[in-house]
């Protein structure tokens, strides 16, 4: 089995998806228990993977790895490859619990087209799945491409009434950032020929080569894949489809939306900007007297700026929650460009953060709007008096939201700033405000719609969480207490992977001295000469 662990997770909910065609739509009960069935067996089998990967946590390069580089269209170089590291690891195991919950909370949600819905949420699963799977450029770019095509559909078909406005628009945006990827990937994959006469979309293999790539062609490769990754994050001020999408979406394509699709921009920071393009991010040259990272830089501070004051603003709870991711992720880009293993590592784990706790938010929103057909927060006050459990978890999750310790937030945010100071203490300071700005806007809106009097007679028989809604919040609490607690597992898991991009991009980082890279050329000799995250943080200068 743990030769084709991956593949299996992989498949799971696209086998659901193919046994659900085979049910009549008329059947909405059998669909919904088959479609929560498979949700939750997707679960279930990647769990495995947790003993598995944890022992071999502290090995170098991928793990896992299936298939070999060309071996399914051998004829341009293309192969089914799959392998993960510390990173694509958490965030695998975040789509599979976010994938079930979100089928589970659609269950009295979606009572039009049931079939088609539970279909194309398994078909999306899948295609979340294997972008941070793919070791291979061809694979991994069909499966980015099938993701749009299963959310434009849940937009626009159940989303609320501007919803084909908002589903083009999420299209158009981000068929415009992965048209410009795609050339990128084929100036790599010549290039690839030119330097070692082999066709192939082999991520490591690329690895070897895309750094040698002249800074004057480089700086064009990284704002191509920039523009791409930035979309989908999104970063300001590519972010203006996101509240749209958001707000019009189901429930649960809201969850799956915030908590793992836009992930995928910051995984592709990561696992491809960095690494590919070192000479680009660490080059003094500058524009506007701003040198590329400062760009990267200044951008994600004025997304965390600007989310945090717009959410201020909002009268909707839903497009509030949906300007907080704007500057939530915010926090996860400014960690990755800090370039320090505290930001990098602090950047992923408050990417699992965001989506548990945001994915957490958009369930809360949904569970109020099923009851009262609104999310104009004017129309609530008091609803902790007649919804007490609900009041309860909902408390709980903005804390963690808004990084209070003790809570899962606390730990992303406090790492990502530890790593930005560390680096520039400036950068850090821009940054912090942030933090503050969170608490202000989730307190305020705890404050107008749990606190005081029922002031609504529409209110008055509101009912609380019924067991099912109650499931659905149990392992994000979990998650949330247990991450906030105690995220030492969380951090050894990311050691090697954050270690080796931080020496791919920064040879010279004090602390570091193996010569790894990230292209899977580690022995384990190398391997074991890596310090520990926090072992790095002290060597390293202020």
């Amino acid at each position: 089995m743990q030769s084709h662990i991956l593949s299996i997770i992989l498949f799971t909910p696209l086998l659901g998806a193919i046994v659900l065609l085979f049910v009549p739509k008329e059947n909405k009960d059998a669909i919904r228990w088959i479609a929560n069935i498979f949700g939750l067996a997707g679960l279930l089998v990647s769990i495995p993977l947790v003993p598995m990967f944890w022992a071999q946590r502290f090995e170098p390069g991928f793990k896992f790895m299936e298939g070999t580089p060309n071996n399914w269209i051998p004829s341009i170089g293309a192969g089914y490859n799959l392998g993960i590291d510390g990173i694509s690891f958490l965030l695998i195991m975040l789509t599979t619990l976010l994938g079930w919950i979100s089928i589970l909370s659609s269950w009295v949600a979606i009572e039009t087209r049931v079939k088609e819905y539970y279909i194309w949420f398994l078909v999306l699963q899948t295609g979340m799945l294997g972008v941070f799977m793919s070791l291979d450029f061809f694979l991994f770019f069909v499966f980015w491409e099938a993701m749009l095509v299963p959310m434009y559909l849940l937009i626009g078909i159940w989303g609320g009434p501007r919803k084909l406005y908002a589903a083009i628009k999420f299209f158009l945006y981000t068929l415009f950032g992965s048209v410009l990827m795609l050339l990128g990937i084929l100036f790599l994959y010549f290039h690839h020929h030119a330097a070692t006469g082999t066709y192939t979309f082999s991520i490591p293999e690329l690895y070897k080569t895309a750094p040698q790539i002249p800074f004057h062609y480089a700086i064009w490769l990284f704002l191509a894949f920039f523009l791409g990754f930035a979309i989908k994050v999104p970063m300001f001020p590519f972010h203006t489809w996101l509240p749209d999408a958001h707000v019009e979406a189901p429930t649960a394509g809201s969850v799956i939306l915030a908590g793992v699709l836009l992930k995928m921009g910051t995984y592709g920071f990561v696992r491809f900007s960095l690494p590919f393009f070192p000479q680009v991010i660490t080059n003094s040259a500058t524009f506007l007297n701003v040198t590329v990272r400062g760009w990267m830089i200044g951008l994600s501070i004025v997304g965390i700026i600007y989310g945090a004051l717009v959410s201020l603003m909002q009268k909707d709870m839903k497009k509030l929650v949906a300007y907080s991711s704007v500057s939530h992720l915010g926090f996860c880009t400014l960690g990755i460009f800090a370039l320090t293993p505290l930001g990098l590592s602090g950047s992923v784990l408050q990417q699992i953060n965001h989506g548990i706790s945001t994915g957490a938010l958009f369930l809360i929103v949904g569970i109020l709007y099923e009851r009262r057909h609104t999310r104009e927060i004017s129309e609530y006050g008091g609803i902790s008096n007649v919804m007490p459990v609900y009041a309860t978890i909902t408390m709980i999750m903005f804390l963690s939201s808004m990084g209070l310790p003790l809570l899962n937030g606390f730990v992303g945010e406090f790492t990502i700033l530890q790593g930005t100071f560390m680096e520039n203490w400036r950068w850090g300071a821009w940054a912090v405000p942030g933090v503050v700005l969170a608490a202000a806007y989730l307190l305020w809106l705890y404050q107008r719609v749990f606190f005081g009097t029922v002031t609504n007679p529409k209110n008055e028989k509101l009912h609380d969480l019924t067991p099912r809604e109650v499931l659905t919040f149990v392992p994000l609490l979990i998650m949330a207490f247990w991450i906030g607690l105690y995220p030492k597992p969380f951090f050894q898991i990311l050691q090697q992977p954050v270690n080796e991009l931080v020496l791919t991009v920064r040879p010279d980082y004090p602390g570091i001295t193996a010569p790894v890279n990230a292209s899977v050329t580690a022995t384990p000799a190398q391997a074991a000469a890596l310090p520990p995250i926090t072992e790095v943080a002290k060597r390293a200068k202020p």
